[in-house]
């Protein structure tokens, strides 16, 4: 098992979306009457060619799988569930942004026609989306025993999908706080003292809504999987306060990584998948799951409506629940691994560099870590434009 020795890796998709793109686009389909957006149970499957049709096309993130070191084309876990089950997958690598794909799709899927797409990744804010709109249909768990057995606890039930019925994630990760413990000279616990003075204009905050609310939020002690309106807008009135008083130094998409280790930012919320890298580099570098809690995310695997290969693609999917592959997986893009039990198989490794990912808690995160994480629910599409145009008015989007 060979681990990725650089980092390309797509970590910037979790800050790609900006602005209020999407959220214009789902109320044009969803919130001015388009009802014909909005796609029935009984409308979403069609006939199946996997029997016969070995093949499916799988659309995904840049640089979110593993590579050969010496051959960037091959894909070994993929290339390894080709030849155990004779099925060939396209796999294209699309999906730079969150929005700009669902503009992509969504004018098939509101029409009811194919997308010629059998298998999706996309953020979970955004899978809430095509859950809503019935753009995606369920699987079928009886042909996904991996899924069933190995699928972590805390991803089993978002709010958007209960059951998991709809999803798989891919990967996960966490949005906390990151630091530097020798420049700063302290600790840091709490999102509170994201505002102490001795961070005023040394903290960066995400800019993008649907990154950004969730650890704020608990930081005011809020629940995060049914919170309200007004703990929106107590984030929002805490976040203007800060900005009045020159604490936040700007508002930041994946480029935070920068600040930080220039040393212009001392504080920022961060990804626990950017801060593996910077911490190889930096030790200096912490990453924290605050005291008040930290966000649990995923980016999930959907099957579209009218995919032709269902059938392959759900195949698939539990081909990248068996332990082993989750590990080879988690061992090259270092994001919160949704298979615990890859963890063993990790530690079991001849390689040392390998066999101590099984010890890192933001690719396994450990118990006690696990207790302070959350899966925050999803704006809703009548949320969205009122929480999005006050947000970016906040960090001058």
């Amino acid at each position: 098992m060979s681990r990725n020795p650089s980092f390309p890796r797509a970590v910037s998709r979790r800050s790609l979306l900006r602005g209020a793109g999407g959220a214009a686009a789902l109320a044009a389909l969803t919130g001015c009457g388009v009802r014909a957006a909005y796609v029935q149970p009984g409308d979403r499957g069609a006939a199946d060619l996997s029997a016969e049709d070995k093949r499916l096309t799988w659309s995904n993130w840049p640089l979110y799988i593993d590579t050969d070191d010496e051959d960037a084309a091959a894909r070994p876990t993929l290339d390894a569930f080709e030849r155990e089950t004779g099925i060939s997958v396209d796999y294209v690598e699309e999906i730079n942004d969150n929005d700009e794909f669902f503009g992509k799709v969504s004018p098939a899927l509101m029409n009811h026609q194919q997308t010629g797409r059998d298998l999706i990744v996309i953020s979970d804010w955004m899978c809430a989306r095509f859950v809503r709109l019935g753009w995606v249909q369920e699987m079928d768990r009886a042909a996904q025993p991996h899924v069933t057995r190995y699928l972590d606890p805390l991803l089993r039930s978002p709010a958007f999908d209960p059951g998991r019925m709809c999803s798989v994630p891919w990967q996960s990760g966490i949005t906390g706080i990151a630091y530097n413990r020798r420049k700063l000279g302290r600790e840091i616990r709490s999102v509170s003292e994201l505002w102490a003075d001795d961070l005023r204009g040394r903290v960066t905050l995400l800019s993008g809504l649907d990154e950004a609310f969730a650890l704020l939020m608990q930081g005011n002690g809020v629940d995060v999987t049914r919170w309200t309106a007004d703990d929106f807008h107590q984030v929002c009135d805490e976040v203007e306060k800060q900005v009045g008083r020159g604490q936040i130094r700007r508002f930041t998409g994946n480029d935070y990584t920068k600040d930080l280790v220039g040393g212009d930012v001392l504080a920022c919320q961060a990804y626990s998948g950017d801060v593996i890298q910077l911490q190889a580099d930096n030790p200096d570098i912490r990453f924290v799951v605050p005291e008040e809690g930290a966000e649990l995310w995923a980016e999930s695997l959907m099957i579209p409506d009218l995919a032709r290969h269902k059938a392959n693609a759900e195949k698939l999917i539990d081909h990248y629940y068996r332990p082993e592959v989750a590990a080879e997986l988690a061992a090259w893009v270092n994001y919160v691994c949704p298979v615990p039990a890859a963890q063993a198989v990790l530690a079991d490794s001849d390689d040392e560099e390998t066999a101590a990912l099984a010890e890192n808690p933001l690719i396994f995160p450990d118990t006690a870590m696990r207790g302070r994480l959350a899966i925050a629910r999803d704006i809703t599409s009548t949320e969205r434009l009122e929480f999005a145009k006050r947000w970016n008015a906040i960090a001058g989007l």
